[in-house]
């Protein structure tokens, strides 16, 4: 049996971080990672999604990397992201990752193209060869990346020994039950969608990692506190506020990502800069927005942690 303790609880997905003139900055990513430090969450998940990875380069990536280690020093589980569109950089910034002493790195599947499962397969377990001593994590999003992680892929990834289980970010919770019950107890599933955290929670999946956590992490650290202690009436209470809040920042005009960042500045005095094109950036309009989700965000906080 594996000790998958490290990755079970709340790991919010790490926020790309920029200097006024859109370049990464290592000053904001080390204040953001003590700010998650301070705030107690079980790890980071980083140069993601959340991250902006699609639009960042390899440079970029390592940069970041390299200044979340440094940061941490060993506080935090980092899972590193590190799928680019090809093998051969992938397959370098799964090598770089290794060598920082990350806990596990993870990978989408390749998009556009849509490879056939061995293909994808092939993909994963040479990225995986590349960073021969870490745990690797199937990062599951088929509404993003065009393609699903079918039970048969899985169990042929599962012969890898590296593979200790999916980032399940489908919509459908039975996923999380479904690749629960292949695997079994040495495999792990964190859910992804941030509207239906203790739902997956409930139905298996033993961690989270999602985009909108680092924006109100202790509702998130709560939530979990309420499953494991069995408080599931609170638990729906509060997941329904942080919904409240999910929908009110995706209705501005800029970028979802771009409203946290504004938040963070409100709420936490954190300085990570905007998004990076062809994200939109927020419209003057959209301050209303932000403003008005800070404000729930602290309601939500002194109705449910006091």
């Amino acid at each position: 049996m594996r000790n998958l303790d490290k990755y079970k609880g709340v790991i919010p997905a790490f926020y790309a971080c920029y200097d006024s003139e859109g370049n990464i900055s290592p000053e904001g990513v080390q204040t953001l990672i003590k700010y998650f430090v301070d705030k107690g969450v079980k790890g980071v998940y980083v140069n993601g999604s959340s991250g902006e990875c699609i639009y960042q380069s390899v440079e970029d990536k390592k940069l970041v990397l390299e200044q979340v280690m440094k940061a941490a020093g060993g506080k935090l589980t980092v899972i590193a992201h590190v799928a680019c569109n090809n093998t051969k950089d992938s397959m370098e910034l799964a090598r770089h990752a290794e060598s920082l002493g990350v806990d596990a790195i993870a990978a989408i599947p390749p998009i556009y193209f849509r490879l056939p499962e061995h293909a994808i397969a092939q993909y994963w377990n040479d990225i995986s060869s590349a960073a021969p001593n870490t745990d690797f994590v199937i990062y599951n999003i088929p509404q993003l990346a065009g393609v699903a992680l079918t039970m048969n892929l899985f169990a042929e990834m599962r012969k890898n020994p590296r593979v200790v289980g999916v980032k399940n970010s489908s919509m459908p919770v039975q996923d999380i039950q479904m690749f629960q019950a292949a695997a079994g107890e040495d495999y792990i599933v964190f859910n992804g969608p941030d509207e239906q955290f203790i739902s997956g929670r409930i139905i298996g999946a033993e961690g989270g990692i999602g985009g909108t956590y680092g924006v109100m992490p202790e509702l998130f650290l709560k939530m979990d506190e309420c499953v494991r202690t069995n408080d599931l009436k609170k638990a729906k209470e509060i997941q329904y506020a942080v919904n409240e809040v999910i929908y009110k920042m995706c209705s501005a005009h800029g970028n979802m990502y771009g409203v946290i960042k504004a938040i963070l500045k409100i709420n936490e005095n954190l300085e990570l800069g905007g998004v990076r094109k062809p994200l939109p950036a927020l419209s003057g309009s959209d301050m209303e927005i932000v403003q008005e989700a800070a404000g729930m965000i602290r309601a939500a906080k002194e109705k449910y942690l006091h």
